[in-house]
């Protein structure tokens, strides 16, 4: 026999509550809510008491910090608990509160709750995964979910909607999925915060990163106390519908029903709800923050105040000009901080050569303007081509030639403007500029010969003189002198792709000899070609000394890393790294950990012809 529900009238954030106060969350009946608005009409977030319960408090260095635990809800007849780390700077009032929620695999973080706290916030971090909190002692308790587990230890409920041990519903629903209580213990996050006496319950912002951008879109579209959101390589829609572009991608299934989990858990269901103001921060190649789909669900957003900050070449991180949008779009809407521009608005002109046009918004000094495109159906795979423009006025122009009609082509621009002052960022050194994307535009094959554009490119065979550094590069822990990469997807790239018989060659200087390790990568998210993604390594000796080392490499000069053959092509290659050591400390190791001397330098890296190009 099921419970009778109770509904109470609305509370603060314009919703009837139900659910969190009913034992078992049993229901009255077996259909599932069907829309955004069905599922969350019944979930109150402000209803429950919260029973917090500290662990610790400390100070330090003028912050105030606790590790505690407070109530999300009752499911299934057993509570469900969360562990956070709380802060806010001593003998402040009337702070801006801000909810971190992270990502997969990670925790509660103590590092972003100093942070912000030390830029003026009040700020929670809730352990939704349950990993064990940093610093605890023996004995301190953790987040406990009782009868459920939204927990990376219950990987399928990501995705599901089907009854079982560890779910809500005795039937299919969208309740029967991780994502739904993760979104009631982010809402309980916000419902902590706004009843701290330091903290002004007007001033609610959540931000998180992966899976915690996710749940920053969820929160942000079922919460009206948030005022500003900013999710990180996360919280994109479009997850489960095919590439048009892409058409051998398989895209993720849920265990359940398709078009019921787009209605109710599609992040494209939850875009239009979506009140506040919202910064996507990401990279161009993340695998998990599609950039494609990322654009296409900030457009159903139906206010304005949208931006875009995507890193060039990197996958799930960013570099410090990106990184510090966050906070500065976080102190725009929270504490009348800086305005970051408005949209750069951008056309794409399909001529005879196609070209892009920017004009960047002017509330700020433009340090430069980079216009990028390129021709990869495949978001997570494609190199960035960083086009020549040129300015006219306010406006940046720059054309796009490419090498076939039969291949689609997508274009954006990254506007770098400078600061006042610099701003710490965290982890880095302060930064003194910031960078604001525009909207991608995408042409088709098809568009591409209906409009009359040629393809007027040629393959070139120099890949890169490193005469505007490492432009086409990412680096990786490049100021560490024993574990730096230097990596560049530029060889997938049809116009820099090697060909039959030819060696790949370069010149380096070192300082000290030193074994350099070259990897190449194959099939990186291209498992669509029917092979599995794999290093092949090479490791060149160098002499050291002022002069440069000529090297000149065949494909089976390298190795494959599980296979242990020799590489037989560069045909399915997708990424090219230079690296000090390939391998893990304390186990097989390929070069060395311990680099001797500074970084090493590059040019004249190319393809060559044996016996023909000398």
């Amino acid at each position: 026999m099921r419970s009778l529900v109770i509904c109470k009238g609305p509370g603060r954030a314009g919703l009837l509550f139900c659910l969190l106060l009913i034992p078992g969350f049993a229901l009255t009946q077996e259909e599932p809510p069907r829309s955004v608005q069905a599922l969350w009409a019944d979930v109150d977030p402000a209803r429950e008491l919260l029973d917090i319960r500290l662990v610790r408090r400390w100070e330090e260095e003028g912050l105030v910090l606790s590790y505690l635990t407070f109530h999300i809800g009752t499911f299934k007849g057993r509570a469900s608990r969360i562990a956070a780390f709380y802060g806010y700077p001593a003998d402040a009032r009337q702070l801006p509160g801000l909810l971190h929620l992270h990502g997969g695999g990670q925790r509660a973080f103590l590092h972003e709750v100093r942070y912000y706290a030390r830029r003026g916030y009040a700020c929670l971090s809730i352990n939704w995964g349950g990993r064990e909190m940093e610093g605890a002692m023996a004995g301190d308790p953790n987040t406990d979910w009782g009868a459920v587990d939204p927990t990376q230890k219950n990987v399928p409920g990501y995705s599901n909607l089907l009854p079982g041990e560890k779910y809500l519903d005795k039937f299919q629903s969208p309740r029967n999925n991780n994502w739904y209580l993760l979104t009631i213990a982010g809402r309980r996050g916000l419902t902590f915060l706004e009843r701290q006496p330091v903290v002004d319950r007007e001033r609610l912002g959540v931000y998180g990163h992966s899976m915690g951008g996710n749940l920053t879109v969820y929160v942000a579209g079922t919460d009206d106390r948030v005022r500003v959101a900013a999710p990180s390589v996360g919280g994109q829609g479009f997850r489960t519908i095919s590439w048009e572009l892409l058409p051998g991608q398989r895209r993720k299934v849920p265990n359940g029903d398709i078009e019921l989990y787009r209605e109710t858990l599609g992040f494209q269901s939850y875009a239009p709800r979506i009140r506040a103001p919202l910064l996507w921060l990401s990279s161009t190649n993340d695998f998990h923050g599609i950039m494609d789909d990322t654009c296409r669900t900030g457009e159903l957003i139906p206010h304005k105040a949208v931006r875009y900050s995507f890193a060039p070449h990197l996958n799930h991180r960013f570099t410090p000009e990106f990184a510090v949008t966050r906070p500065l779009w976080l102190d725009q809407h929270l504490k009348k901080g800086m305005s970051l521009p408005e949209m750069p608005a951008v056309s794409l002109l399909l001529e005879t050569i196609p070209e892009f046009r920017v004009t960047p918004g002017r509330s700020h000094p433009v340090e430069r303007v980079e216009i990028m495109y390129s021709v990869d159906p495949d978001p997570r795979a494609r190199f960035w081509r960083t086009a020549n423009g040129s300015r006219q006025g306010g406006t940046w122009t720059a054309e796009l030639p490419i090498l076939s009609v039969n291949q689609p082509l997508f274009a954006f621009a990254n506007i770098y403007y400078r600061l006042a002052k610099p701003v710490e960022v965290q982890f880095a050194r302060p930064i003194s500029s910031f960078a604001i994307s525009s909207l991608m535009k995408t042409a088709s094959p098809a568009e591409l010969k209906s409009r009359g554009v040629k393809a007027t490119d040629k393959p070139v065979r120099l890949i890169d003189d490193f005469s505007r550094g490492f432009q086409d590069w990412y680096l990786l822990s490049a100021d560490n002198p024993y574990h730096w990469q230097f990596w560049t997807r530029k060889i997938t790239d049809p116009k820099w792709r090697g060909g039959d018989g030819e060696h790949l060659a370069l010149e380096v200087r070192t300082e000290k000899p030193n074994d350099l390790v070259l990897v190449i990568t194959e099939n990186f998210f291209r498992g669509y070609r029917g092979h599995r993604k794999g290093d092949s390594v090479a490791v060149v000796k160098l002499p050291g000394g002022e002069g440069w080392h000529q090297v000149s490499l065949r494909p089976g000069d390298f190795i494959h890393q599980q296979k242990g053959t020799p590489l037989e092509s560069w045909e399915l290659a997708d990424l090219l790294g230079f690296r000090a050591y390939y391998g893990e400390r304390g186990g097989k190791v390929l070069g060395s950990t311990r680099w001797a001397g500074g970084r090493p330098e590059f040019r004249n890296l190319r393809w060559v012809k044996p016996g023909k190009d000398g």
